[in-house]
């Protein structure tokens, strides 16, 4: 019962003889509250609704006891859109709901004090990078689409970028955190097997998508493999690193057949080279031999690429004559204008978001709309401008530093009889994840988007861990 407790501060000091009988107290009238709810949700005739409605007392005290695994929840829905795959989820906002339950939790730990907030050298240029895009936003060529964006997303991801990095303190939490994002994975990979399968939701007549006729974010395969991507390298973590508990073995091995699987369904040549750089970092640490690692690597790449039916593909494939396909000169032009946008608006870049709306301005060749930038690298350069663009390139150095950092300290030869999986298996996955990123990022458009601040926030996370725990090896400490 210790699970449902209320913070000390913000629980009511009421005279309590017998020890445990406020807590009890406490756990009886939120059940009592939850079982009212249920029986007015049958009585109205609406019981999916009410019934989430009825479970908010428990949910609530313990949303306040655990606020990290509110925040984890929250990052779920959010990032991987589940509530966008299962349209039964849709009528319950609940990402709308989790983010005022995260809001307030996270304000409340702050005000009483429950939660110290991390300060890193990370976290230093991250609110830094922060500043410009935000100050970006008052001066955009599109004011109204910049801080749109801003309050949808990029402020959201801010909040969770500090809360995560302060919260995850413990093992366990890194431990939950894995398998969570690898079950999420898993659950919108399902969905992209099935679509691919019944011939449903798909582009171009073979690229499969989730969502689509919905209006789902995860409606453009690129997109949707950028986001199954993300699992991937937890996926793996889970199943190679020593000590691992079965049934996390179980699941990183279910999440990368089920992840690859559906990544391979969606035929992006992003995706796919990001499979091959999350595989290649675990590589490096299990095979020795370079010359075999490269062999592999390269046949994996062909493989890849082969059963992925790339060829296939009605742009980017062997239909399209020429040196350069269609697909690629349309990155060309693309990454042109981004170029040209940020000539043009060096200081503070054309603004958050406001890339697409600025395409038509600064292209060499319009084709009748708008094309997305497809690199990671030209979207921040276009839209934050040369300055954003270099602390952008600094934060990403810094994250991949504190990242090895981690691997190596908590690793078993330097741990030892300590040695801990989680906190390891996590330093791994959040090494390879970034590989994974900057690969897949050359060729995709996520300089704003969820993923890189997730692996920022857990390298920061880890990196707290190793100062604050006493388990690491000092001399190893030293050394690093």
């Amino acid at each position: 019962m210790d699970g449902f407790q209320l913070p000390e501060r913000l629980t009511p000091r009421l005279p309590n003889p017998r020890g445990g009988s406020s807590r009890r107290s406490q756990i009886v009238i939120s059940v009592v509250a939850c079982l009212v709810s249920v029986a007015a949700a049958f009585a109205i005739g609406q019981p999916v609704v009410m019934v989430a409605i009825g479970l908010l007392p428990l949910l609530i005290v313990y949303a306040f006891h655990n606020p990290f695994v509110l925040c984890l929840l929250f990052i779920c829905f959010s990032f991987f859109r589940i509530h966008e795959a299962f349209m039964m989820l849709n009528p319950l906002h609940i990402p709308q709901m989790l983010a005022v339950g995260t809001l307030i939790v996270l304000g409340t730990q702050v005000l009483f004090k429950r939660m110290q907030v991390a300060w890193t050298p990370e976290l230093k240029l991250f609110a830094i990078f922060f500043g410009m895009i935000t100050f970006g936003c008052t001066v955009a060529s599109g004011r109204d689409v910049a801080f749109g964006y801003w309050i949808d997303t990029f402020s959201k991801i801010a909040i969770m970028v500090f809360a995560i990095a302060s919260l995850a303190r413990r093992p366990k939490d890194f431990a939950l955190a894995s398998r969570a994002f690898v079950i999420s994975g898993m659950l919108i990979a399902a969905i992209a097997i099935y679509n691919h399968a019944h011939g449903l939701e798909e582009v171009e007549g073979t690229r499969v998508t989730v969502g689509r006729s919905t209006g789902s974010a995860l409606g453009d395969p690129n997109d949707l493999s950028l986001v199954l991507l993300f699992p991937l390298s937890f996926a793996v973590s889970l199943v190679v690193t020593r000590a691992t508990p079965f049934f996390g073995r179980v699941l990183g091995l279910a999440g990368i057949l089920t992840i690859a699987i559906a990544i391979l369904d969606t035929q992006s040549r992003g995706g796919l080279l990001g499979m091959v750089a999350v595989f290649g970092v675990f590589g490096t640490r299990l095979i020795k031999s370079k010359a075999l690692l490269i062999t592999i690597g390269v046949v994996g790449i062909l493989a890849l690429f082969a059963v992925a039916g790339i060829s296939g593909r009605s742009s980017g494939g062997a239909a399209e004559a020429g040196a350069v396909d269609e697909s690629a000169e349309g990155r060309l032009r693309a990454w042109g204008a981004a170029w040209r946008m940020a000539l043009a608006r060096p200081l503070t870049g054309v603004g958050l978001n406001c890339y697409i709306s600025n395409y038509y301005y600064y292209q060499d060749w319009w084709e009748g709309f708008a094309k997305a930038v497809h690199s990671t690298w030209f979207a921040a350069l276009a839209e934050s401008g040369f300055p954003g663009f270099a602390v952008f390139i600094t934060l990403i150095v810094n994250t991949f530093r504190s990242s090895l950092r981690s691997v190596k300290l908590l690793s078993p030869a330097a741990m030892g009889a300590l040695y801990e999986p989680a906190s390891f298996g996590m330093a791994q996955a959040v090494l390879a994840g970034m590989a994974g990123f900057v690969v897949c990022g050359s060729f995709l458009t996520q300089a704003f988007t969820w993923p890189l601040y997730i692996l920022l926030s857990f390298a920061v996370a880890v990196g707290r861990y190793i100062e604050t725990t006493k388990t690491v090896p000092q001399n190893a400490m030293r050394t690093a």
